[in-house]
């Protein structure tokens, strides 16, 4: 039963992904639907956390918006996701930034990965 599972799962996962990791400021794509018309719209933020996996692989973009924090969960082999722009590298040595919530300002930034 688990190697059907697996097949079906394996077709719905997207060829090409952008490596990303957590801590990285990334764009990401995503599709929105108005009525009958579809666009793109951008979401630019610091990826707190990844989760899951294979094609239920999830990630929590935050950013701040007006200087209130707005926070996304997007699935990872989603059709609504068009693509995932890496806008910097971030230097972190955790797997979840939850702490980043409670932070403002400066102390609320990620130091750059510098290689």
């Amino acid at each position: 039963m688990s190697d059907i599972i697996k097949e079906i799962e394996a077709e719905q996962l997207k060829e090409t992904v952008n490596e990303f990791h957590v801590g990285d400021t990334v764009k990401v794509y995503g599709k929105i639907k108005e009525g009958n018309r579809e666009r793109i719209q951008v979401f630019e933020g610091v990826v707190l956390k990844r989760q899951g996996g294979s094609n239920r692989e999830t990630f929590t973009v935050r950013k701040t918006s007006n200087g209130i924090g707005v926070e996304k969960t997007w699935p990872l082999h989603s059709p609504n996701v068009e693509k995932i722009e890496v806008v910097r590298r971030g230097k972190v040595r955790r797997a979840k930034l939850t702490y980043l919530r409670q932070r403002v300002g400066k102390k609320a930034k990620v130091k750059e990965l510098v290689k």
